[in-house]
């Protein structure tokens, strides 16, 4: 762990392994480290030039919610049937009932922090990794959330 450094490079690197598999996120990351860019937002861009991220307005309803998710990889790859979410016009309630549409093939929909408070930063990555994911963001000073079902 990073003992609350958020310049720690093993921390950054097995943050971004555990978000996703994409070779070139963590090279993006290590440089934005090297370079003293932030980190967080290399991570982000790295993630959104990956394809890996799902950014949403607020005002956003489970419609597009839907289409975002439908192109990321983890997504696009077990193809699940969303239904009941493209009918929720509260962001919130879409969130959370992907979230456990997801969870029946052992991933998870997470929120990573961003600037923008009227928008959502969202990637799906496997539900195990979720507590650490969680843990090593707090390390380095920033925060991931879990979508409300119940358990995150």
């Amino acid at each position: 762990m990073s003992d609350n450094n958020p310049h720690d490079a093993a921390a950054w690197k097995r943050l971004c392994s555990l978000i996703d598999d994409d070779p070139a996120l963590w090279p993006s990351v290590e440089d934005a480290l090297t370079e003293g860019d932030d980190a967080w937002e290399a991570l982000i861009g790295g993630l959104d030039e990956a394809g890996a991220l799902a950014y949403l307005d607020v005002s956003d309803t489970g419609m597009e919610l839907v289409d975002a998710l439908a192109g990321l990889p983890r997504v696009f790859a077990i193809q699940p049937e969303f239904g009941a979410v493209n009918d929720t016009d509260d962001l919130a309630d879409a969130m959370s009932a992907a979230d456990a549409i997801l969870a029946e093939s052992e991933l998870r929909l997470i929120e990573l922090e961003d600037d923008d408070e009227d928008a959502h930063a969202l990637v799906v990555v496997p539900a195990a990794a979720v507590d650490e994911i969680r843990s090593l963001a707090v390390d380095l000073e920033k925060e991931v959330v879990a979508m409300d079902r119940g358990s995150s």
